[in-house]
């Protein structure tokens, strides 16, 4: 269960083109108890964004990365790290088959992190509350509230080593590598 009441105020023109909170719950909610706790809060398949879109699109997407040429806006929960490893690491090879990961985290992946992997997108994640450790190839940096991270299509973890969750909230945008 998680920590804190999420609710999602979705802002657009009403039937008189007065601006009006047209959505107040999250819709696109995914959670494994102890494990994370995670509601995709918007979407778009495009960039720029199209806002004359009238559907809850946090629902059009279900993968762990946008659509190519689009985005997701997500909350994010992490909970103190489990001392199982193993069921750590079968939980989210379980959560990379669901949601379609790119890039299966090899076993030199996992020994750093149970939740080591890799997205092709530019991820901009500040933390919100608690705190957590941003797990790279060769880093590890811990992050506070207010902290923020720009991801550039890397192997990335989370690593909570504290006793109480920690929310996340960012934007993952489609991208490129070009060599």
């Amino acid at each position: 269960m998680t920590k804190w009441n999420w609710k999602r105020y979705v802002v657009g023109p009403n039937a008189d083109g007065k601006s009006a909170v047209l959505m107040d719950e999250a819709t696109n909610v995914q959670h494994n108890p102890g494990i994370f706790y995670r509601a995709t809060l918007w979407s778009a398949r495009e960039v720029p964004v199209n806002n004359s879109i009238e559907t809850d699109r946090a629902n059009e997407v279900t993968t762990r990365e946008p659509v190519p040429g689009g985005l997701l806006f997500r909350a994010l929960e992490i909970p103190p790290d489990t001392a199982d490893k193993a069921h750590h690491v079968e939980q989210l090879k379980r959560l990379n088959v669901e949601v379609q990961q790119k890039h299966p985290p090899s076993a030199e992946d996992l020994a750093r992190h149970p939740s080591m992997h890799r997205t092709d997108t530019l991820d901009c994640i500040t933390c919100i509350k608690g705190e957590i450790y941003l797990v790279t190839d060769v880093d590890e940096v811990l992050m506070r509230a207010g902290d923020t991270v720009v991801i550039r299509g890397t192997n990335h973890a989370w690593s909570n080593r504290s006793d109480e969750p920690c929310l996340l909230c960012g934007c993952m945008i489609d991208a490129t590598l070009n060599a």
